[in-house]
């Protein structure tokens, strides 16, 4: 079956629109922030300062081109309303999370207080709010409860988790669902939730995820110790969520009908393991050596995990635009290139460049 990708964003719907973005600090905030001044939105970002040295936020130098960066943290419910009522957003796209699993096991807490009633204090201050139009609520592909079998999860599906971040997200799926019925959809705010996941890209230097370890241990000369070679999950370019974000937002702008929660990612078919993946990765990077180790003790992770996005291509024209192959490829060459001195924002430019282009 033929699947159209995902369309553009249309600069012609975010020239001038004002947008709160929070988590934009991160990695996958500072590629919409980039993102969303280019389009010419007008982009208030809101959330803690920058993790780790490097990273992409600094690097690509993204609060040049913002409205205006906010360090404050979503558990502050006051910090949280007084910038939303300062920047008056109509469009409010909530990324700021506590986003690692294994981190959720070593700050159960802060992991719950962050994504939970952290979410609750972005939608809490949009009530009474005229301006708002459009909120999109991001939480994972980590919702469901997994059950390990061998189809994938539709959003209709059970939410749980095992993990504190994946419980947390599931549970932040809950209040958004609240806050729509109780309150937010009666003021004319569209909202929906958007459940996507295990993204790659260049600036991504988070521990315990797959492709920055990768590189990190590259870099250095060292052997890549992986715990899990056989775990599946519905890889994607971190390009590919944050068009379907902002495709989603533009459709509840003119249909808000169209308000809930709404899976992205490749097809299911196209899911790939871990030992997959790395094989990509290795192929574009060199002095890559990898130690498959099984027996390594960890907290628990589910090994098979993937997503019928079925309702985002049927309702809001959303398909993946890069493959794996060109996904692994981008994000390596990203690596090297940056590695090498060429400048990250000039690099992150260039990329959503080319995949406005890409057919």
């Amino acid at each position: 079956m033929l699947v159209s990708a995902t369309p553009a964003p249309s600069p012609a719907f975010w020239r001038g629109k004002r947008v709160l973005l929070t988590g934009h600090s991160g990695f996958k905030g500072a590629w919409l922030a980039l993102w969303l001044t280019e389009l010419g939105a007008e982009v208030t970002g809101l959330s803690l300062a920058p993790v780790g040295i490097p990273n992409l936020f600094t690097l690509a130098r993204v609060a040049d081109d913002l409205q205006a960066s906010h360090c404050a943290d979503i558990r502050d419910a006051q910090a949280v309303a007084s910038i939303v009522q300062q920047t008056r957003p109509q469009i409010v796209l909530h990324l700021a999370a506590q986003a690692l699993v294994r981190k959720s096991y070593a700050e159960p807490l802060a992991t719950w207080a962050t994504n939970v009633q952290g979410t609750a204090h972005v939608l809490d201050a949009l009530r009474g709010r005229a301006d708002a139009r459009v909120a999109v609520v991001v939480t994972t592909d980590k919702v469901y409860r997994n059950r390990e079998w061998p189809w994938p999860y539709r959003e209709d599906d059970a939410l749980g988790g095992h993990d504190p971040y994946s419980a947390s997200k599931a549970a932040a799926e809950i209040v958004a669902a609240s806050y729509r019925s109780a309150f937010l959809a009666a003021q004319g705010l569209a909202l929906a939730t958007a459940r996507a996941g295990n993204v790659i890209g260049g600036g991504d230097w988070a521990e315990d995820r797959l492709i920055p370890d990768a590189v990190r241990a590259w870099t250095a000369g060292q052997e890549l110790v992986i715990r899990n070679p056989q775990a599946t999950r519905p890889w994607q370019h971190v390009l590919e969520p944050l068009a379907a974000y902002l495709r989603l937002a533009e459709r509840l702008w003119a249909q808000p009908e169209l308000a809930g929660a709404y899976n992205f990612g490749p097809l299911p078919h196209e899911a790939a393991t871990v030992e997959f993946v790395l094989k990509l990765a290795s192929s574009a990077y060199p002095s890559s050596a990898i130690s498959y180790q099984k027996s390594i003790s960890q907290p628990h992770e589910a090994c098979w995990l993937t997503l019928e996005t079925a309702q985002a291509r049927a309702a809001l024209g959303v398909a993946p635009r890069w493959g794996l192959g060109e996904a692994v490829a981008r994000t390596m060459a990203w690596y090297r290139a940056q590695a090498a001195g060429q400048d990250a924002r000039t690099l992150c430019l260039a990329d959503l460049r080319a995949f406005e282009e890409t057919p």
